[in-house]
């Protein structure tokens, strides 16, 4: 099958790219960078969100995937332009290229009215899929680790390292997650190409282990081999503080960041597990090479 990967050149992109090439597809990427690192992969130069040279970048392929996502707004890339401008001018791009086969990312959580951008901008790409009249399928990844990743190699990362005596916890930090392998996200996106019955289905895309935010922060400190202390900052606190430091460009989490980590993010595994064979990687198995990698910085 020959596939486009609108926003492939990042960490997740890279990981889907390689696995869809094991797996003998003919793969194609467009970013804004139209270059990558991958050999057997044909990169070309497009912007989603403004609607520039997608409809090249379309012609000849049997599906395409959008990946296009940021959680953090820099400048001008928006979460408005990412999850929904981007998701309009992509579907247009493959009605006009022939192409029926659409798989999209979204993110486990996505809903209207949680008061997070993401979460809302999310939605509102769904929306625009589900009515696309194309042959979908979205996919819902929770919490996605694996080498290059933001939230484990980044944030967490950031937090047990920074030059302070003690690692900052939210609140009790009794929010719980249920995390997932990039390389599983691959396979499931694969898959779906492939499996008729996941069309016009939607999967929350989970790993096989629930953890609360404590438990993710202790496993990081751990397995760098730090022994500060954990100290929980007050959700009353942490309520005025974050919305002070959320624009300022060094602040360590935003308030959209905050909203999404308080509400925790999981799902029970038994439908994606129906719908797609995984390898369910334990992030205990991967995170000592996630925490030395370096991060890809998505295009």
């Amino acid at each position: 099958m020959k596939v486009l990967i609108v926003g492939g050149s990042g960490y997740v992109g890279t990981h889907m790219a390689r696995h869809l090439l094991e797996q003998g597809h003919q793969v194609a990427i467009a970013s804004r960078r139209g270059a990558g690192p991958l050999e057997g992969v044909r990169y070309v130069a497009a912007d989603a969100a403004r609607d520039e040279g997608l409809h090249e970048a379309a012609r000849g392929h049997d599906a395409l995937i959008y990946l296009v996502g940021i959680i953090r707004e820099r400048g001008d890339q928006t979460f408005r332009q990412a999850h929904v401008e981007g998701v309009r001018h992509s579907l247009a791009a493959a009605k006009s290229a022939g192409i029926r086969r659409f798989v999209h990312m979204s993110a486990l959580g996505t809903a209207r009215g949680t008061g997070s951008r993401y979460y809302e901008t999310k939605a509102e790409g769904e929306e625009l899929v589900q009515a696309s009249g194309l042959d979908w399928t979205i996919l819902r990844p929770s919490l996605i680790f694996g080498q290059g990743d933001e939230f484990f190699g980044g944030i967490l990362k950031g937090l047990v390292t920074a030059p302070v005596p003690f690692i900052p916890q939210i609140g009790d930090g009794s929010f719980v997650f249920r995390p997932v392998w990039v390389g599983d996200v691959a396979m499931a996106f694969e898959q779906a190409l492939r499996r008729p019955a996941t069309i016009h289905c939607s999967y929350n895309l989970v790993g096989p282990k629930e953890y609360t935010f404590r438990e993710l922060l202790l496993l990081v400190r751990d397995t760098l081999g730090f022994r500060k202390p954990l100290l929980p900052i007050p959700l009353a606190l942490m309520d005025f503080v974050v919305p002070l430091i959320s624009s300022l460009p060094f602040s360590p989490i935003t308030l959209d960041q905050y909203r999404q980590l308080k509400m925790g993010n999981t799902a029970d595994p038994v439908y994606v597990r129906q719908a797609f064979f995984l390898q369910e990687r334990s992030l205990e198995v991967e995170l000592p090479g996630i925490l030395t990698a370096k991060r890809l910085v998505s295009a």
